[in-house]
């Protein structure tokens, strides 16, 4: 999987692409988020819009990305869920917890 970061006034945009599985891009991903954290950036966006696959452990990485926002006092919102990502997240309820968007313009303006 490949991160690519995009600031926008205080919004951190992370541009996820490939197979979100776990493995070193769960230490990679939990890494950049403390990072973040570590420099006061409150407010991040997962684009999920190149992402062809998630499984059980790529959700435990964002629901980790999540918690570790929310416990800082940030927040963190997914852009661009392709369907089978959003049946995904229906199923296991995560569709709850996660604000979700389809245009990046709204998920900048919702912070």
């Amino acid at each position: 999987m490949k991160i690519k970061r995009d600031d926008h006034g205080g919004v951190v945009i992370l541009r996820l692409e490939g197979k979100l599985m776990g493995g070193p891009d769960a230490e990679s991903f939990q890494t950049l988020i403390k990072g973040l954290v570590a420099d006061g950036v409150g407010k991040v966006v997962v684009d999920l819009g190149k992402v062809s696959w998630v499984n059980s452990t790529g959700l435990g990485i964002l629901i980790s990305g999540y918690t570790t926002m929310k416990s800082n006092g940030g927040s963190l919102k997914l852009l661009n869920v392709n369907k089978r990502i959003d049946q995904i997240l229906i199923v296991t309820k995560l569709h709850t917890i996660f604000e979700t968007f389809e245009d990046e313009a709204r998920a900048l303006a919702s912070f």
